[in-house]
Order: structure tokens, then C-alpha cells, then sequence
């Protein structure tokens, strides 16, 4: 069905537990809720409250704001196109989702790179707005996020069943995380705009952190616990392809970061976790700091034992096969983002 449900709710879960060494039946808690929620949904809400200090994305969405509401000049000083194509401030509508142009505008950052070639996709350097603490906030918030980033995939390891040595091997995986942040502005979506504030997609990482403005109703996820024919919603055409499902508002909750797991953790536990479209439909005029969590970009990502373990249902030696090819990241990710904006192209394309 398509109609947007409203009685569906994400689960939502504390991450405190991982925060200290003193609570591993806490942890065991935890760690089953993000397999239930993986399994069940691939979105949940995480509290971090006792990890991060609300004021702290606050303080972002104003710098954010401050710099949305530069003049257009302004904001074009820093623009993708100045260095490799992926680093920067895209214009409202450059960004293309199914073929349709997204509803908002952004500054897009990476990890930074050693010997920095802005002729190569990704290789350039970040662009930062000359707006007052802008770089200096948003720098903190990236190291907050990554320690983040390993915390919940410790968490997601234990819930696999992974040995000390196998979560080892998977950390060696992200410890160099090629994340990406983006600063998203939403204007309100015009009613007769052919599209959304940006369409349906996938994310094709490890992990996403959402901050989520205010603004409810807008950010939409695909929840397959239901049957039936996709339908449009709100007059917004259907853009869920082949998969069959009912949108589910993912509205914020004060303290909670929304995650979702991308793409490379259907490879990592062979297709048992899945990565879930989602939408964004934004009818105010707020700010969205998604991070995303990635691997390292030379990560060689592959069907992880554990997983073959529980599809098998086989005692730990004794594995299921592998449905999934391994991928590099980097590669994997060059292909995805390579030329996102030229001749239609988008970045979920």
C-alpha cells in the first residue's frame, strides 16, 4: 500500500549502556533491540541524550541556517564544482533522485584525503563557509559521530553473535571511516512541485545519523510489515519500483538521532539486514544533519561468518553460503557518486 500509516512506529533505543564498561546486561539488551530493529525495519531511533549535548546540533542548524541565507553568489563561492565534484554547496534542484530534482540545497563534506587532487572524484578538499564557528562546530560534531559510528557497530556486532576476533576484524573495517556529513536546507515543497524534497532512495553506506529538524510528516520510510499495491501519496507520484510497502512518518524525538543501515550491511550479513527506501516530503523550512557513517574506502566489505551462522542456524564453524559478492567500498562508492550531477544523474541514482 502506499497510503502513509500512522500507527507504525520505530523502535526506540538507549544507547547508554555502550558508554561504559559497567552494564553488560544492558548491553546484551541493547544489542538484541538494534538486531530486532535491523531485521524488522533497518531504521530505529537511538537515544543519545547522555551522549550528546541537545544544544550541540542546535547550534549547527543556526550556523546552517546562517548560511542557507546567503545570497546565491555568496553560497556559489564554495560550490561542488570548485573542487572534485562531490565537496561542497549544491544550488536548490541540482540535486537529481528517479530522475526527478530534489527540493533542496546542501553543503556536502568527506573525509579528508591524503594528497588532495580536486580532478579526481573525491579526492578534493572540503569547502567550508566563512560563517563564524561553522568549521569549528561541525568538525566537533564529525568526531562525536564517528566514535558514535563505532560504538553502535560494536553493538550491531554483539548482535550478530560475533567472537571478540571476528568484531576485531570488522572494526579494522571502519576505523577509517570515509564518512560523509551533509547540510541539508529544506524550503516548503511547493504543492505543484513534480517531485519531493528528495526522493526515494537507499543509502548505500554502513550507518546514518539523522538530526532531525522540528518539521514532522517529512522524513518517510518504506515499511514492508504490510502487503498490498503501492499508491501514490499526497498526489506525489509512486516511486517505490518493485518493492511493495506502506510509508511510515519517521518523525523527530527530542533526544534521538534516527539511524538506517545502507548497503553494505546487506553484504555483511547476506542479505539478513536490509538497507530500506526512504524519502524526504518537507513542507516547512528547516535543516537536516545527516551523517553517514561509511567504511574505510579500502575496505574489502564480504558476507561476515557470523551471519552465515544465523541463516544456517548452524553452531559457530558450520555457515551458510554466501549470496552476496564482496565489494571494495571505495569503488563500490566511486560508481555510486562519480558525475552526480551531470546529465541527470543523481546522487541515489
Amino acid at each position: 500500500m502506499g497510503s502513509l500509516e500512522k500507527s507504525q512506529s520505530l523502535p526506540i533505543i538507549d544507547i547508554t549502556s555502550y558508554l561504559s564498561d559497567h552494564d553488560p546486561e544492558g548491553r546484551l539488551s541493547t544489542s538484541s533491540a538494534i538486531h530486532s530493529a535491523c531485521l524488522k525495519h533497518g531504521f530505529f531511533y537511538l537515544r543519545i541524550n547522555n551522549f550528546a549535548d541537545p544544544s550541540e546540533p542546535e547550534d549547527l542548524t543556526k550556523l546552517a541556517r546562517e548560511f542557507f541565507a546567503l545570497p546565491e553568489d555568496e553560497k556559489a563561492k564554495i560550490a561542488f564544482q570548485n573542487e572534485d565534484g562531490a565537496r561542497g554547496y549544491a544550488r536548490l534542484k541540482e540535486n537529481v533522485t528517479n530522475g526527478k530534482a530534489d527540493n533542496h540545497e546542501a553543503i556536502d563534506f568527506y573525509r579528508p584525503v591524503d594528497n588532495p587532487d580536486k580532478t579526481r572524484s573525491l579526492w578534493g578538499e572540503n569547502q567550508w563557509p566563512t560563517v563564524p564557528g561553522f568549521k569549528e562546530k561541525y568538525e566537533a560534531w564529525v568526531e562525536k559521530m564517528k566514535a558514535l559510528g563505532l560504538i553502535v557497530m560494536e553493538a550491531m556486532a554483539n548482535g550478530l553473535g560475533m567472537t571478540p576476533e571476528e568484531w576485531e576484524g570488522l572494526r579494522a573495517q571502519v576505523d577509517r571511516s570515509f564518512w560523509v556529513m551533509r547540510v541539508i536546507g529544506y524550503p516548503p515543497l511547493p504543492d505543484d512541485h513534480d517531485g519531493f524534497s528528495c526522493g526515494a532512495h537507499k543509502d548505500y553506506g554502513c550507518l546514518t545519523f539523522l538530526y532531525a529538524d522540528p518539521t514532522r510528516s517529512a522524513l518517510q520510510v518504506l515499511s514492508k510489515n504490510t502487503s498490498g499495491a503501492n499508491q501514490a501519496v499526497d498526489k506525489l507520484p509512486v516511486e517505490t519500483g518493485a518493492e511493495v510497502g506502506t510509508w511510515i512518518n519517521a518523525d523527530p524525538i527530542e533526544g534521538c538521532v534516527v539511524v538506517n543501515i545502507g548497503e553494505m550491511w546487506e553484504v555483511w550479513t547476506n542479505g539478513l539486514y536490509k538497507s530500506t527506501l526512504h524519502r524526504v516530503v518537507h513542507r516547512g523550512s528547516n535543516y537536516r544533519i545527516p551523517f553517514f557513517f561509511e567504511p574505510n574506502f579500502d575496505a574489502k566489505v564480504e558476507v561476515l561468518a557470523a551471519a552465515r551462522r544465523l541463516q544456517s542456524g548452524q553452531p559457530k564453524g558450520e555457515e551458510s553460503d554466501k549470496k552476496y559478492d564482496s565489494v571494495v567500498y571505495g569503488e563500490f562508492l566511486l560508481k555510486k557518486v562519480g558525475g552526480n550531477f551531470a546529465e541527470g544523474k543523481g546522487k541515489y541514482d
